[in-house]
């Protein structure tokens, strides 16, 4: 098992509940721990963030309770800290011991049967199957413009970055700050750096910002057949493909992909609205045209709505542009693996079966790299439900080789 945030603490824990052998590396809720700023809040509804548990028990209410926390509803926005502790708690009650040993390299074993797993303190072993489950980590994307601010790459002290990189914005208190783009991401790293005393500006392509609806506790019924609950909002779309992931990865490619981007566009959780509408500047139908490095800062060229030109003149740019599903950005994959994996048409995504095994038998993946086959739930917490127990399922037929 390849990383230990909520899909691979959910799939070792069904493993592990099988009585599969399974050894699970890296750092527990690594990415929550290290990508997100403090002082941030998970998007999802508490209904939302519940990692699988091979039996019951292991929701994200039962740890509340066990602590003597009060409970969250959905007009309860969950602070990340809360859902990291959550994660290391399933960890020690399903999972068990956790190697942080990084793995460097995945390559077809010798004898032609599994793997050959190797760690970054050189350690080697078999394994009759992989699970990738490393999330977003080396998938940010910055667009080329951008990129070329930082040619010895973007991160807090080069003049670009991405949001990922950061765990703390409070360092830019009396910088000048451009943050580019229009969701979740771009709208919440830009409240944090005003509440934090930076000058900010969002730069969104789009005509106006999205927001979320405040969500009611009590709908009545005609409300709720008119658009059905599912773990990432109303609608019989989203409910369609949160009930049935099987049944997305049934779609020709082309509507999967489709789906993939169009479902769930960048917006903004109700909850946040209020600390960045009419408090921070927000330049819609706005597109930086031109990045160059100026004296110890960054000038923007913008390109605004019907052609209008403007320049801006920041300290650092911070890119809220989102993530590439590529897997030549999975750097642990050997190149004779990663020549033999089959993409989804339109991507650089891995073809899944339907128990998420790729073209490369023993072979998986989960999360986001999932999305472009079994669709938008994938992306989010409340897939790993579905995840771990198809592949818990498949990989019980394998033998461990010897």
């Amino acid at each position: 098992m390849v990383g230990a945030g909520p899909y691979g603490l959910s799939v070792a824990a069904h493993l592990r509940a099988a009585g599969i052998p399974v050894r699970i590396f890296g750092e527990v809720m690594g990415s929550w721990r290290h990508a997100m700023a403090t002082g941030m809040f998970l998007k999802s509804t508490p209904d939302a963030t519940d990692l699988s548990a091979p039996e019951p028990g292991g929701r994200l209410a039962d740890f509340r309770r066990m602590h003597g926390e009060p409970e969250l509803t959905e007009l309860t926005p969950i602070p990340c800290e809360v859902f990291v502790r959550y994660g290391m708690w399933f960890q020690k009650r399903y999972v068990g011991e956790v190697d942080p040993g990084r793995v460097v390299t995945v390559e077809r074993a010798p004898a032609g049967r599994g793997f050959l797993v190797r760690l970054n303190d050189s350690r080697e072993l078999l394994a009759a199957a992989v699970v990738v489950a490393t999330g977003l980590n080396g998938l940010a994307d910055i667009p080329g413009e951008l990129r070329r601010l930082a040619p010895e790459g973007p991160g807090p002290a080069a003049l670009v970055s991405h949001t990922s990189h950061h765990n703390d914005l409070s360092p830019y208190a009396g910088q000048r700050v451009a943050v580019v783009g229009g969701g979740q991401s771009a709208l919440e790293s830009a409240a944090l750096l005003h509440e934090a005393g930076a000058e900010v500006q969002v730069l969104v392509r789009e005509p106006r910002v999205l927001w979320g609806m405040k969500p009611a506790l009590a709908r009545p019924w005609t409300q709720r057949v008119a658009r059905p609950a599912s773990p990432l909002g109303t609608g019989w779309v989203l409910a369609a493909v949160c009930k049935a992931p099987g049944g997305v990865r049934r779609f020709p490619d082309a509507a999967r992909m489709l789906l993939f981007r169009r479902a769930l566009g960048p917006s903004g959780g109700w909850w946040l609205r209020d600390r960045v509408e009419n408090i921070v500047p927000v330049r819609t139908s706005t597109r930086v045209t031109r990045a160059e490095a100026k004296g110890p800062g960054v000038r923007l060229e913008l390109a605004g709505q019907g052609g209008a030109e403007a320049t801006l003149t920041v300290d650092h740019v911070l890119a809220a542009t989102g993530y590439r599903l590529d897997l030549d950005a999975v750097p642990f994959l050997s190149p004779t693996v990663r020549a033999t994996l089959t993409c989804v048409r339109g991507s650089k995504a891995p073809q899944l079966s339907a128990s998420l095994e790729s073209s490369v038998p023993g072979l998986y993946f989960t999360g986001s790299l999932a999305a472009p086959m079994f669709g938008p739930m994938m992306r989010f917490v409340a897939g790993t439900e579905f995840a771990a127990r198809r592949i818990a399922r498949h990989a019980a037929r394998l033998s461990v080789p010897r």
